[in-house]
């Protein structure tokens, strides 16, 4: 019996070996780690060049002249225009005050002052011209002109600084500007900024629109109409007119460009008021649905809507209801086409004009001559 026990004994520890063997039960040494049979990293970067240097640092950037030094030369010859009124107590006791209007430059020692017409209209008819240095004139409109907003103002003084003309046509998008005028009614004070856009037309109201106006967003605000628009070398290159002011929209000022203002200055310092070329129509845009109403046979041009008796464009044999397509070689495809056309003319030349009246295209010539002065 002991025999048999032994044998069983034997073959069970022999079996109990061969399950566990079989089942990966061997304990595993930990201690070296496994060879890893995975290709080899690619990322690592061969080729290291140990004598590269990064570039280096360069000093050279233009230094800006010094806007204070801008204003020092310039806030001399800038005025304040104020309108001296008369108002009354509530016991009916009457006196007066001035009431800030805008702003102004010295064109001339003399005592010419260059604003907006809507700065003198609106100061008239007692306007008071207040300068850097604080004295105070009465002055009086020598010449005003309603098309493009400009004014010329004249005091009873002499021997002031007027600032020099610079020239706006060889202005560049991104060109520092200076902005100096009498913001809200609190003194000449001055803004920076850049030029944004060139040869701008805006919207002033019905029947008046200002052409090759400058952009800027130097802060521009209530006051500083009629002020100069100046380069980094202190020379007018624009008359500040126009905010747009609306939700949403920051930086947009316009100027009168000078290369515009300077003609309409003289004109007005020399005879009064603005000469300018003169047709004598009425004209309204056409696009489609201007089309579609009048049933015109093209949908954009000028549609002639009045025609002044005996005017240039009377001459020529148009009519109220045609439609005008090309002047003096240039396309016109709105009113601001035409208008524009035309101040680029001259009096007494004689231009192209083609115009379609119903199905038929046409061309007149017409001589355009110096528009009505004033009332």
């Amino acid at each position: 019996m002991k025999r048999v026990n032994i044998k069983y004994l034997v073959i069970s520890a022999i079996l109990i070996l061969v399950l566990s063997l079989s089942s990966g039960c061997v304990p595993s040494d930990t201690g070296t780690p496994p060879t890893s049979t995975s290709a080899p990293n690619n990322n690592t970067v061969d080729q290291i060049d140990s004598e590269w240097l990064p570039p280096s640092v360069e000093s050279d950037a233009p230094i800006l002249p010094s806007i204070a030094d801008v204003v020092a030369q310039v806030k001399p010859s800038v005025v304040a225009i104020n309108s001296e009124v008369t108002a009354r107590y509530f016991l009916d006791r009457p006196f007066t005050q001035e009431i800030p209007v805008g702003s102004g430059w010295i064109i001339d020692e003399g005592g010419y002052v260059v604003t907006n017409n809507h700065v003198a209209q609106g100061a008239a008819p007692n306007i008071i011209v207040i300068l850097d240095d604080g004295r105070a004139f009465a002055a009086e409109i020598v010449g005003a002109d309603e098309l493009t907003d400009l004014a010329i103002l004249k005091i009873d003084a002499d021997n002031l600084t007027a600032i020099s003309v610079g020239d706006s046509s060889k202005l560049m998008v991104g060109d520092w500007v200076v902005a100096i005028g009498n913001s809200l009614g609190q003194g000449i004070s001055a803004t920076n900024g850049i030029v944004s856009a060139l040869d701008v037309s805006l919207a002033m109201g019905a029947g008046q629109t200002l052409y090759n106006l400058i952009q800027t967003d130097a802060a521009i605000n209530p006051g500083n109409s009629g002020g100069p628009l100046v380069n980094m070398a202190g020379k007018v290159i624009g008359i500040t007119s126009a905010k747009v002011a609306d939700v949403g929209v920051e930086g947009m000022g316009y100027a009168i460009s000078i290369h515009s203002a300077l003609p309409i200055i003289e004109d007005l310092v020399t005879v009064g008021y603005a000469i300018h070329p003169w047709l004598g129509v009425g004209l309204r845009t056409v696009n489609e649905g201007v089309a579609a109403y009048y049933g015109l046979a093209v949908n954009q041009g000028s549609l002639i809507t009045e025609l002044v008796p005996s005017s240039p464009a009377d001459k020529a044999g148009l009519e109220p209801g045609d439609v005008i397509t090309g002047f003096g070689g240039r396309e016109v495809t709105n009113t601001d086409d035409l208008i524009q056309a035309i101040r680029a003319s001259q009096i007494g030349q004689e231009v192209e004009i083609i115009y379609w009246r119903d199905d038929t295209k046409s061309t007149t010539y017409a001589t355009l001559i110096e528009r009505p002065p004033p009332p």
